[in-house]
């Protein structure tokens, strides 16, 4: 089978794996345990945390550890608006979230919070004069991705922390980016961010957020002592250790990987735009290992099971959609038609993916709409 479906989940890597088993083994105290055992466990997990802090040039005090993407969008979102809810309830986000994001965003709506939508343009960026637009004095939270899982354009996220000043804080989704672009928090005037472990080879089950020492937060859970208040539980240090080691590692291969994966997408689309398939969103500003595609007249989900009835894994859109049936919101706000929008079927190159496979891929692609 070759898998293409990275942007979904990866496989753990040799030196994560690695990791895990050297921490499990010989760092399993409880790392809130004021013996020894504990101790070193704790300065393992202090070690981790400047790992991935450095990765976005963060302060590694604002770095805690959750379940995954998912729990860090959530938790995070929620501990920013009640946190700032003195200053007011109106939040920002935009069509092309996670549904997690969502699922917060649902959440903070029965509460009394107003939550608005940024309007998208054509290129599936989001329109910053309605982003200017939608601000208010009460705004206390924008929460925009990094980039798309559905679409894999980049979000100008630069631009967009200008706009918002110190007074709002942003929250971004760097699920899809985090050790796979070049990230500098400060820069990008980001105060908040979510990561995901097995995003970047790294286990399941385990992610990380970065909130800024500066931003006023508030845990969701009354009486917990875990992460400053901010999750309960007993931290996986080994996880974590596997995490950490698995973004490291694919950091430094990075300069390499994006040029690879740049002239696999390029290849790819050269042989695929003229037998009628069509590109979602900008050309350029996109994730280098990310294509999402349709083939006109196919739905995304009927090329998926024809790719995988001939040895190909690849995807129909989030691996996380809430609803099967409905064409995705990010394609629409974009201005495509249903029927366009449920065409999409996404191609995830990973460290391991061939030009071989490549190259079959794509002869895969051209039988099944010529058959």
């Amino acid at each position: 089978m070759i898998y293409l479906d990275h942007c979904a989940t990866t496989p753990m890597s040799s030196e994560a794996i690695d990791a895990y088993r050297k921490a499990a083994l010989s760092y399993y105290g409880n790392e809130q345990s004021l013996h020894d055992m504990g101790e070193e466990a704790n300065q393992l997990l202090r070690h981790c945390k400047r790992e991935i802090a450095n990765l976005i040039h963060a302060d590694p005090k604002g770095i805690y550890f959750t379940s995954g993407g998912s729990d860090s969008n959530i938790s995070t979102l929620l501990s920013l608006a009640y946190g700032n809810q003195k200053r007011g309830r109106h939040i920002i986000t935009s069509p092309f979230e996670h549904p997690s994001v969502y699922q917060a965003m649902n959440k903070l709506r029965q509460e009394g919070f107003i939550i608005e939508e940024v309007r998208a343009l054509p290129n599936g960026q989001v329109d910053l004069t309605s982003l200017q637009q939608l601000l208010r004095k009460d705004t206390i939270l924008v929460s925009i991705c990094h980039a798309s899982s559905e679409t894999g354009v980049i979000q100008p996220l630069d631009e967009i922390g200008h706009l918002l000043g110190a007074e709002v804080v942003f929250h971004s989704d760097m699920v899809q980016t985090f050790a796979k672009l070049h990230i500098d928090i400060k820069q990008l005037h980001v105060d908040a961010a979510s990561f995901s472990s097995h995003k970047v080879y790294g286990p399941k089950n385990t992610g990380a957020c970065y909130i800024s020492p500066k931003v006023t937060w508030r845990g969701i859970y009354e009486g917990v002592t875990h992460q400053e208040g901010f999750r309960p539980g007993t931290v996986d240090v080994p996880g974590i250790t596997a995490f950490a080691t698995a973004a490291a590692t694919l950091y430094e291969e990075l300069p390499s990987l994006s040029e690879t994966w740049r002239r696999m997408q390029q290849w790819l689309l050269d042989i695929l735009e003229p037998l009628g398939f069509h590109l979602f969103g900008d050309r350029d500003t996109r994730l280098p290992h990310h294509l999402a595609l349709r083939a006109s007249g196919y739905e995304g989900q009927w090329m998926m099971l024809e790719a995988n009835r001939n040895g190909i894994a690849f995807s129909s859109g989030s691996a996380c959609k809430t609803s099967h049936s409905a064409p995705p919101k990010s394609l629409l706000a974009m201005g495509h038609s249903p029927d366009e929008a449920h065409g999409l079927f996404r191609i995830s190159f990973g460290t391991g993916t061939t030009w071989e496979e490549i190259e079959e891929t794509a002869h895969v692609l051209q039988k099944i709409v010529h058959s």
